[in-house]
């Protein structure tokens, strides 16, 4: 069982995901905390009703980005997190908090990186014309969107895909893949190797999207 901290700024469907999987006895994990830089998000009213603790850290209220991180740290160590998961959570990430806990951040991107980092990876993916794109699960390093890749899952482009069709099919996976990681990581499966991320044991096939992990 992994005690998790999950930093989010919106809806917080990857949140519902965890939360769904862990009444289902799917995931073996216990939310610590919900910690939220925007207050009356959504994400916050879904961990309420589950039961989970919250709170909301304005970054607007510091003057430095590692001020703001350090307030962050010690809300999820007084909290007992060991992973900390990024769902919709809209500020970079530094060393500070990368320190604290160094390997223990996850992040998830709607692109097969290292296609598409930054902003909008779906439309990226429309205007470059690819015939696949996905999601990537990957542990947080100090550089956007590049840290060593833990699991990725590719859907179809189809033809008359706009944006916002691409982005509902991605998060179909990604609510499948997040969970995923976090499971490997409570059984101690990922063994990070320089860029690369090593997973111990079997592989079963997976039902449903191209996974690969």
């Amino acid at each position: 069982m992994v005690a998790a901290g999950v930093l989010v700024s919106g809806s917080g469907t990857n949140l519902q995901a965890f939360i769904d999987r862990i009444a289902a006895g799917r995931l073996d994990c216990v939310i610590r905390l919900v910690l939220s830089n925007r207050p009356e998000v959504q994400a916050l009213r879904r961990a309420e009703t589950a039961g989970i603790p919250t709170r909301v850290i304005e970054h607007r209220g510091f003057a430095q980005r590692e001020a703001f991180e350090t307030a962050l740290i010690e809300s999820l160590r007084a909290a007992g997190v060991e992973l900390v998961l990024l769902a919709g959570f809209d500020r970079l990430v530094t060393r500070t908090l990368l320190a604290a806990f160094p390997m223990r951040i996850m992040n998830i991107h709607p692109a097969l990186l290292p296609a598409f980092p930054g902003l909008h990876g779906q439309r990226q993916a429309l205007e470059h014309g690819v015939k696949l794109a996905g999601a990537t699960v990957h542990f947080v390093d100090e550089e956007t969107d590049h840290g060593p890749i833990i699991v990725q899952g590719a859907v179809p482009v189809l033809p008359d895909d706009s944006e916002e069709s691409l982005r509902a099919r991605i998060q179909q996976v990604e609510h499948e893949i997040y969970p995923l990681a976090v499971q490997l990581f409570a059984e101690g499966r990922l063994v990070v190797e320089g860029r690369r991320v090593r997973v111990r044991g079997p592989r079963p096939t997976l039902p449903g999207p191209l996974v690969v992990w």
